[in-house]
């Protein structure tokens, strides 16, 4: 179907700092897509309706069923706040539409997952990778160059300066505070760690050493499922950034560490440093605004069939690679051997 036939997507939480740059970002993907804003302040979420253009604004009631519009039809629905009631998620599979969630760590996923598996009258896609994929496309695209991935390490820096708005920091605080334990996969084992096994050194781009403690977004188990490596493993650093130090704004940074075996048979192991000189808003709508477009056939293939999916079951990582790229990422390979 034509994007100017497509019902509009509701973006609850598009007048927020990462759901409104994820709208400017779908406008960009699909300029006749219809869009509806929604929030709790009907006046900011009509102000980015107006400023992206194409698109109307929406109160949204997550504590009642119908969200506060009964009479509404929509075609997506794309979730930047953690809905403890699962509303949307049940106002979607209602109506038979692609529902995206972005807010859930790995361990508190199960209300979710029930819920779809009981009901599998729409698409469901669990989002809640790190800055929505970011972190785990890149790392399946280098992962190609192995015959065989045997660990993956990957370290996350957050900008203090870069939470964005309060629904962000709202899940940082739950997440980091929720459990003193988070998972891991290590020599083929699943663990929950803590404690010293749980802190870490992230070295920022700039080869400045930063502490980091091990964080629990999907990226672990997506990447397990994906790949069988045996040891994986995500550090989230959140601290000054390399651009920071340098007297310039901040940036958010990725650095990617894969060990394995390389297709003459030898071993090998690479490191791969991604940037976005305007932090982590950019990536994480990047990475929702493309899934909304293939969960609705609008690229990269047919709808969306109902069930469970994750985003690397949908999107293929060397176009979001392009796409990271050609959305401000700048990507270098800074040590590669074997």
């Amino acid at each position: 179907m034509p994007a100017t036939q497509q019902k509009p997507v509701l973006i609850i939480g598009g007048s927020g700092v990462v759901g409104a740059r994820a709208a400017r970002t779908l406008r960009r993907l699909q300029p006749e897509l219809p869009i509806t804003i929604g929030g709790r302040d009907l006046a900011k979420a009509e102000a980015v309706a107006r400023e992206i253009g194409g698109a109307d604004a929406a109160a949204i009631d997550l504590e009642r069923p119908d969200l506060g519009q009964p009479d509404r039809a929509f075609g997506a629905i794309a979730v930047f706040v953690k809905d403890s009631t699962l509303n949307s998620l049940r106002f979607a599979q209602a109506r038979g539409v692609p529902y995206v969630g972005t807010s859930s760590a790995v361990f508190e996923i199960g209300p979710e997952v029930a819920q779809a598996i009981h009901r599998p009258t729409a698409p469901v896609l669990l989002a809640s990778h790190w800055l929505a994929g970011a972190a785990l496309f890149p790392t399946l695209h280098f992962a190609r160059s192995f015959r065989r991935v045997d660990s993956i390490r990957i370290g996350a820096l957050l900008d203090e300066q870069d939470m964005g708005g309060p629904a962000a920091a709202a899940d940082y605080d739950r997440i980091v505070t929720a459990t003193t334990r988070v998972q891991v996969l290590q020599d083929g084992h699943w663990r929950w760690i803590g404690g010293e096994e749980a802190a870490a050194t992230y070295r920022s781009v700039d080869g400045v050493e930063l502490p980091a403690q091990a964080y629990s977004p999907m990226d672990v188990v997506s990447l397990a499922a994906a790949t069988e490596a045996r040891s994986i493993r995500l550090d989230l650093a959140y601290s000054q950034s390399a651009s920071r130090r340098r007297g310039e704004p901040f940036s958010t940074e990725i650095a990617i560490e894969i060990a394995g075996e390389r297709p003459d048979g030898t071993a090998g192991r690479s490191r791969h440093e991604l940037v976005h000189p305007e932090g982590q808003a950019p990536l994480t709508a990047l990475g929702i605004a493309s899934a909304v477009e293939r969960l609705l056939g609008l690229a990269g293939g047919a709808p969306a069939a109902p069930g469970l999916h994750l985003p690397e079951t949908l999107l293929d990582p060397a176009e979001m690679v392009r796409r990271l790229e050609a959305f401000g990422t700048r990507i270098r390979e800074v040590r590669s051997t074997g």
